[in-house]
């Protein structure tokens, strides 16, 4: 079992929903909430949990504006994601001075900096719940605690033994989900946040991963992604070392199952072992996410990322030797401190060499509270930009060249919605992950169709039903 400890959500839920009912009763319909998300693949999944406890207790979705609860889950890897939770929180404000019944919850990654807490606490006395990345699993109690008591309530942890994963979850959608695998990070890179607010790597028992994902398989569910901040290392201090190659040969077998993504995953922890699983499971998507973050040694050896240029390029090789079609994605940062132009030539140069099909490219954002952002060689803004302008150009150039090999296949697409721009189009993934739109209509959405790829748009296909 995941849960670790005695607590009893269902208790809080209870009296959650007894509290939401009163409320209820006195304003003459249900109470409402609105939740938003930023950031990773793993927030989204909580929001799912936030979701479903909500609608457990009795809330109603609603457009942001008239909830009786609005719910920031943040981000904390850029300080842009934090500058936009403050600049969404004057509007919200707004909002609540229309609507004083207006409560207003802020969780997730941002809440795990004593800073931040701080400043919410000086400057934003008008909302009413704070809390962390490691207590989400008592969303019920708090939510509780806001209907009965006014003010500001901080609930604050810095870390958790317990991984608790049994809780309602309101799925976005119906036919794929994302699955917690592991929780935190031990790599401590020296550019980023993530070790600090969600804390030393968990992974859950591969039990109570292969049960929730047969029961999800049982509920409609075709597609899976799993999901850690380093998948690769998932495994590491339980019993029996079970590895994520191991894992993935276990999720392969699951019947209904028929797509297996997963992210993210860290280069210095991809083993042959796994290569080998990816080539040999039928289920697992043709598509690696695999940051480089820059493409010279030295830098790599400042950022503590335990590999360098030319290991990288190896892996590579290797993964392209076993899984010859496969799609690379990566992560790339553009004007680390001390990054000098020879160091910049080094990241274009294994671009060329690897062919992305894609790339999330971004320039250096300082984070506080971590070794990078207390150097004195930061890279001037207007260099830093010119740089990320070259990458990103040839970023595109060869993404599209990629792209293109594909068309005039037959490939096989999972319907995820109705096109937003063309109601007779719909739109959906590639096991490589690419979006195609093809004609179609809401019966398609959830089922996976054969598609000929007729035309490349660059970074997305026009299709036809074969």
């Amino acid at each position: 079992m995941d849960r670790s400890d005695n607590y009893d959500s269902n208790k809080f839920i209870d009296l959650a929903r007894k509290a939401a009912d009163e409320r209820s009763l006195n304003i003459g319909r249900p109470l409402t909430y609105h939740v938003t998300t930023f950031g990773c693949q793993m927030n989204a999944r909580d929001s799912e949990k936030l979701r479903g406890i909500l609608e457990e207790i009795g809330y109603q979705p609603s457009d942001i504006e008239d909830a009786d609860l609005v719910v920031y889950n943040t981000c904390s890897v850029r300080e842009n994601a934090n500058l936009k939770v403050y600049g969404r929180l004057g509007v919200l404000n707004g909002y609540k001075k229309k609507n004083p019944r207006m409560k207003i919850a802020l969780c997730g990654c941002m809440m795990q900096e004593e800073t931040v807490v701080e400043k919410l606490r000086e400057s934003y006395r008008f909302v009413d719940l704070v809390f962390g990345t490691h207590n989400i699993y008592k969303f019920a109690e708090y939510i509780y605690e806001i209907l009965c008591e006014d003010g500001l309530h901080v609930h604050i942890e810095k870390d958790s033994p317990v991984i608790y994963e049994e809780l309602p979850k309101k799925r976005t959608y119906a036919f794929k989900s994302g699955i917690n695998i592991m929780f935190g990070c031990n790599n401590f890179c020296s550019y980023c946040i993530v070790p600090y607010v969600r804390g030393r790597e968990k992974s859950r028992d591969p039990h109570d991963i292969i049960r929730e994902i047969e029961e999800l398989a049982a509920d409609g569910v075709v597609e899976v992604m799993l999901l850690g901040q380093n998948v690769n290392s998932y495994g590491r201090g339980l019993e029996g070392e079970p590895t994520f190659a191991q894992l993935l040969r276990d999720v392969n077998e699951i019947s209904g199952i028929e797509r297996i993504r997963f992210m993210t995953s860290h280069p210095k922890d991809l083993s042959d072992e796994l290569i080998d699983a990816m080539a040999e499971c039928d289920k697992v998507c043709d598509h690696l996410h695999l940051p480089l973050q820059s493409g010279s040694s030295r830098l790599l050896a400042d950022m503590n990322r335990h590999y360098d240029k030319e290991s990288y390029l190896g892996l590579v090789e290797k993964i392209r030797s076993r899984i010859p079609d496969i799609t690379l994605t990566t992560d790339i940062i553009v004007g680390y401190p001390g990054e000098t132009e020879e160091d910049f030539l080094d990241t274009m140069d294994v671009v060329r060499r690897v062919e992305y099909d894609s790339a999330f490219t971004f320039l250096y954002s300082k984070r506080t509270g971590t070794p990078a952002a207390t150097r004195d060689d930061q890279i001037e803004e207007a260099v830093a930009k010119e740089r990320f302008n070259r990458l990103l150009a040839l970023v595109q150039e060869l993404g599209h060249k990629r792209s293109e090999r594909f068309t005039g296949r037959t490939m096989d697409v999972l319907v995820e919605e109705i096109n937003r721009q063309d109601e007779s189009l719909v739109t959906g993934r590639l096991t490589n992950n690419s979006v195609v739109h093809f004609p179609g209509d809401e019966s398609d959405i959830g089922h996976i169709v054969s598609v000929k790829l007729s035309q490349c748009m660059g970074f997305y296909y026009l299709g036809e039903r074969v």
